[in-house]
């Protein structure tokens, strides 16, 4: 794996890496809220021997350029382009989990030409009417409690039962990412999260598309995805059984099958 600061267009920095077969299908991976390109460590290993895979850490997330808000989902489709300007890759395969999911489909609206496949994983176009309110508290009580509060809230929804008891190192690695953010940048992604509505551009996407999700997501639950795939011609979609909303991490098997899928197409 190699490892590469990029600047943006608008100035900030944002880290990203690169692994993989270099003559392989470019593969650009975007992480989930509050995690890092580490989110993809359980997949990318499954994957390398077939991509050349990007990942990166979001701005205001991990190495990147923790800027104050507000961010916007096309912001941080920009900062994809920018990354993959910096590499010389005109065009990828972009896959997406939740946040990540909402930048990739961002991604895919705004650079149509650049991209291959799409794949939306535990994700959605849009959060629905209460959104804004109901991202903002999530947002203000990491600013007022610590993001250490939110803890016990999160991992019940990013895994299932069983799969917190038999990998609790896999969920403490994750904690730590999750704790070690800004609270300021946690604050300015929610509040993206909360404003994001894609749903106009779901239409107009014409690349191979496909969605999958855990069948116990309550996040993003699986109305969401099937919402999404509905609105984009030719989409595929798949749902995981026992899957909660951080399907890459609890089940990379599948998530790297339902990749090379995607590649196919």
């Amino acid at each position: 794996m190699s490892a590469f600061i990029v600047t943006t267009r608008d100035g900030q920095q944002i880290a990203a890496h690169e692994m993989g077969r270099a003559d392989g299908p470019v593969l650009t991976l975007v992480h989930s809220l509050a995690m890092s390109a580490a989110f993809w460590d359980r997949t990318t290993k499954l994957l390398a021997d077939q991509f050349r895979i990007i990942t990166l850490d979001c701005r205001g997330h991990g190495a990147s350029s923790r800027a104050p808000g507000p961010y916007s989902v096309d912001m941080m489709a920009n900062d994809i382009a920018d990354v993959l300007d910096a590499v010389g890759v005109e065009r990828t395969i972009i896959a997406g989990c939740s946040m990540g999911g909402c930048v990739a489909l961002a991604f895919a609206i705004a650079y149509p030409d650049r991209t291959r496949a799409l794949g939306l994983i535990d994700t959605t176009a849009w959060y629905g009417d209460t959104a804004p309110a109901d991202w903002s508290q999530r947002g203000r009580q990491g600013m007022e409690k610590g993001l250490a509060s939110l803890v016990a809230f999160q991992t019940t929804r990013w895994f299932s039962d069983a799969f917190r008891e038999e990998h609790p190192e896999v969920v403490q690695s994750l904690v730590d990412v999750f704790v070690a953010n800004d609270p300021a940048c946690y604050l300015a992604s929610c509040e993206m999260l909360g404003a994001a509505d894609l749903r106009a551009g779901l239409k107009d996407i014409d690349m191979p598309t496909a969605v999958i999700v855990g069948e116990e997501d309550y996040a993003t639950p699986v109305a969401m995805s099937e919402a999404s795939a509905a609105g984009i011609t030719g989409a595929t979609m798949e749902v995981i059984p026992g899957g909660r909303h951080l399907t890459p991490v609890q089940c990379p098997d599948r998530i790297a099958r339902f990749l090379r899928a995607l590649a196919d197409r």
